[in-house]
This record gives C-alpha cells, structure tokens and sequence, in this order.
C-alpha cells in the first residue's frame, strides 16, 4: 500500500487539484457550529482538504505515508504540523478537538480498520468530533477485482478497498453518539479517469466523555 501512493503522487502530483472535497466542507460547517480549533488527518496528502479548515481559523495536524505528498504540502502550506509514516505506526498526538478522515479507513484489512479506529478515538479529546468518509456500496467498482475479505475488494493492484453500508460504518462506532450518517456525492476530475463522482458513505460523532 505504502509503495501504490507513493507511485500515484510521484507520477501525478497533486491528483484532484486544490480544491477541497465536498465532505471536507461539510465536515468544517459542524467543526464550526462546535467550536473546534483543532483539526488531526490521518492520510492528509498534499494538503488538499486541509485548506477547507484552515481558511476558518483551525489548527490542522496530519500524518500522511507518501514522502512525495509530505514534500508538497510542506512546501505549500507550512502552517500545518505534518509528519511521514503509516497511519497504523506512528503516533498521532492530541488530544484534537476532530478529526476528519478522507477515504482512508477503507484501505485496511478488518483488523488494521479496527486498530486505527482506535487510534483515532485515543488522539481525540473526550466530548470530541469524528467525521469519516468512506467508499459506499453504491461505488462504481463495488465487486470488481478479487475479494481478499467480506465486502473487500482488490479493483486496482496493490490497493484493497472495503465497501461499507451505513449499518456497518455506524457500528463501529459502538458507544459514541452518532450525530449524522449517510451517503454523499463527491465530484472529482483527474487522470486518465476524467470527471466522475464518487459515492461515498460518511458518518459524523462525537466520542464519549469520561465520567468525573
């Protein structure tokens, strides 16, 4: 996996552009309605749904595992606290008011999903926001490729993907509050895959508080 995105940014650059995903958008809209100041992305890239966040004022964090992506953003967007590595072996700090994860909780086997979900919740502060997107059932390459688990498919090599429905994403969320699910639409135009929409499942909660 490691050696696929550093491929994809070393020969693409900055695949979709500048502009921010439809989600990440979305996702600022309620960090803002929340107060949130900081924002954590695992799998940040080259900053691009970074930007949505930061032009209202947040403090953004990220990890991201390409060296090529790292070096872009960097040198871009200086302002944002990154480090290289896997999502799955470094340390990702906090506690962070949020967290905003862009289509990469789907790139896992079922028991690294579970670990790195993990991860997230111990980096967030207690009462803290998670807004996830992941690919849908309702994706174009649904059941393409080989299935390496249930509901995981292989449609490009080297880049294993599970498809979730809402009941599966919204239960590995156990003992959070479920604030917003559903499907949303995201537009992209890149390569030589050209303009299509992506039809992604997303999910918005709020991690417990301890109790005192």
């Amino acid at each position: 996996m490691d050696s696929y995105w550093e491929g994809r940014y070393r020969e693409e650059g900055k695949i979709w552009g500048d502009t921010p995903s439809v989600t990440a958008r979305y996702a600022c809209q309620h960090f803002l309605s929340k107060g949130v100041e900081s924002v954590f992305i695992p799998g940040i890239g080259y900053g691009r749904n970074a930007r949505a966040f930061l032009a209202k004022g947040m403090a953004v964090s990220g990890i991201e595992v390409s060296g090529e992506a790292v070096n872009i953003l960097r040198h871009e967007l200086p302002e944002v606290n990154c480090s290289q590595g896997s999502v799955l072996d470094q340390p990702f700090g906090g506690p962070y008011d949020a967290i905003y994860c862009f289509n990469v909780l789907h790139l896992f086997r079922a028991g690294d999903r579970q670990a790195f979900l993990q991860k997230c919740s111990d980096s967030l502060a207690d009462g803290g926001l998670a807004f996830f997107t992941v690919f849908s059932e309702k994706e174009p390459s649904f059941g393409k490729g080989a299935e390496v688990e249930p509901g995981t498919f292989e449609s490009k090599p080297g880049r294993p993907v599970h498809y979730y429905t809402d009941e599966d994403l919204r239960s590995r969320f156990g003992g959070w509050t479920v604030l917003e699910s559903g499907l949303m639409e995201d537009p992209e135009d890149h390569g030589a895959e050209g303009p299509h929409v992506h039809v992604l499942q997303y999910i918005l909660a709020q991690k417990p508080c301890k109790s005192i």
